[in-house]
């Protein structure tokens, strides 16, 4: 591995326990996790879309223009909400907790 990938990971990780801080730990369907997924997917289209494209941005003239800093925070949100899927999916097949509505 290198070090720019244990860099990123280590970022991914931070993201998790941010996550898991303000929604504590959720185990949920796998339906629902590729829902959450395709929102944070959705975000990152959005980020890359509104750089690429400013003037489909409705929040450049107060905000200023997107950078690419905007699309790697949605990427990193991306990484840390496949993980969230897969630590749930691992919990469930452990028989520790079940799927929440």
């Amino acid at each position: 591995m290198t070090r720019a990938t244990a860099d990123v990971l280590a970022e991914v990780g931070r993201e998790r326990e941010r996550q898991t801080a303000k929604w504590g730990v959720q185990t949920l369907d796998p339906p629902v996790w590729l829902m959450v997924l395709g929102e944070e997917v959705g975000e990152a289209n959005q980020a890359a879309l509104e750089h690429q494209f400013p003037v489909l941005d409705k929040r450049a003239a107060q905000d200023g223009p997107r950078t690419l800093d905007a699309y790697r925070t949605e990427l990193l949100h991306v990484a840390a909400v496949a993980v969230a899927a897969i630590e749930s999916l691992d919990r469930q097949r452990a028989g520790q907790g079940t799927a929440q509505p």
